[in-house]
């Protein structure tokens, strides 16, 4: 047996009603849930006008929803005395405060636990509803006001970050409203290797003028400390960091700058398709068949892929495809490079073999050597500045999808905003290890 001391059995100190200010008197436990009668461990009967003792003016039931012991929910019913006092005829019923928050159904221990079910253990507000036995509402509402008065509404949590993401996310699938956000995330723990990423805000639309506002709303101490600004190919954030941010590096991010070699290269071995056999490809066609083998790396690509490729680059309408794939190949090779000096001379190399002489029939690739000949600062700094990839943001981005999938969607753009916060905002350790 482990060393433990024990003491006489106490519901009190067992149902944590002594960090409350309460006593039990009596409980009546049912198969759907317990109740736990309960009283003020001390009266406090002075009057905050005059100073004088007040006198019993009868009590009043109250009635709270209790972090559940064992597999019931449990509700306290609390009699809160009334007083009045005789010299200024003040009458007040004793401070609750302790136990619950003002015009709240949860306590505050139950609140907490709220908190930890749906931050920790990843739980809908409905099952943590259902767990306690106290209405949505009610329940969210506890949520909300806990995270927003402990963690997200501390001015600190914005301190120390030198490093952020910026990245579109698609938050509703339905017309009608803004479907989407700008989500900023702190990149910072990530570079310097103490942690992972963190939610920093949520902004409602994406477009340069959102994060410009946002960005010019922040602290100037804020806006200082930024020194790398980690995004995807939209200009508008380009410009709204060079706008409001001057001093901060901006890079563009390997994902981004891959998919749009990649998207290249489809486009390519589709048009050559149309171009040779008239028709979409399907099941058969030698470029419809290789299209994944097109897109892998060649270091991943095994001996039967190999001679896949060696076989359609022999066909010479297929010309284009293999140029192309060779420009998406070089960029691949220069992400996976060790040496990022290397890295950096290859992609230097690939964005100025594309920004001239580019044949004619090579639409794809004018089209990407003129993008990537434009973004060139902010694709080379990647090299220079290691651990600003904006990975972790679509990292984020898939945990931000597997909330909605819990919640079984949103409907409400401030509700889908707070629990992001909570879910991917930092505040997890926090409430593991209190």
């Amino acid at each position: 047996m482990s060393d433990c001391i024990f003491s006489c059995p106490d519901l009190d100190s067992f149902c944590l009603l002594d960090r409350l200010g309460l006593r039990v008197e009596a409980q009546s436990v049912g198969p759907d849930r317990a109740v736990l009668a309960c009283r003020l461990d001390r009266a406090e009967s002075w009057c905050e006008s005059c100073g004088a003792s007040g006198v019993p003016r009868g009590t009043v039931g109250r009635e709270w929803v209790h972090s559940p012991y064992g597999s019931r929910p449990t509700i306290l019913q609390v009699r809160i005395p009334r007083w009045a006092c005789e010299s200024c005829g003040r009458v007040w019923r004793q401070d609750s405060s302790r136990i619950a928050a003002p015009k709240r159904r949860l306590t505050v221990l139950a609140a907490w636990h709220a908190l930890k079910l749906v931050v920790v253990d990843h739980m809908s507000i409905k099952s943590v509803a259902q767990t306690l036995g106290a209405s949505w509402h009610a329940t969210f509402q506890a949520v909300h006001d806990l995270g927003w008065d402990q963690y997200l509404s501390d001015p600190t949590r914005f301190d120390g970050v030198e490093v952020i993401g910026v990245d579109e996310h698609k938050w509703a699938h339905t017309t009608g409203v803004e479907q989407f956000v700008t989500v900023v995330i702190d990149l910072t723990p990530v570079r310097k290797r103490t942690g992972p990423a963190r939610l920093l805000d949520m902004i409602p639309g994406h477009s340069k003028k959102v994060f410009k506002a946002w960005l010019a709303a922040r602290p100037e101490s804020f806006r200082n400390s930024v020194e790398i600004v980690s995004m995807d190919g939209f200009t508008g954030y380009k410009t709204a960091v060079v706008e409001e941010l001057p001093d901060a590096i901006t890079v563009m991010d390997p994902f981004h700058v891959i998919a749009l070699a990649g998207t290249a290269l489809d486009q390519c071995r589709q048009r050559i398709q149309q171009a040779t056999l008239g028709r979409r490809g399907k099941t058969g066609d030698p470029l419809y068949t290789a299209r994944k083998t097109l897109r892998t790396g060649k270091g991943l690509l095994t001996e039967k892929q190999w001679d896949k490729l060696e076989d359609l680059f022999a066909d010479e309408n297929h010309v284009c495809v293999e140029v192309t794939w060779h420009y998406y190949q070089q960029m691949i090779t220069a992400y996976r490079e060790d040496n990022r000096k290397t890295g950096e001379q290859i992609m230097q190399h690939v964005i100025n073999d594309l920004a001239q002489g580019v044949p004619d029939g090579l639409t794809e690739l004018r089209r990407l050597g003129a993008t990537l000949k434009r973004r060139a600062g902010d694709i080379l700094a990647y090299f220079k500045h290691p651990h600003s990839s904006n990975g972790p943001t679509e990292a984020i981005n898939g945990h931000l999808e597997h909330l909605r999938g819990i919640a079984l969607g949103f409907r409400n753009l401030p509700n889908y905003i707070t629990r992001s916060l909570l879910e991917t905002g930092g505040l997890k350790p926090q409430l593991k290890h209190p």
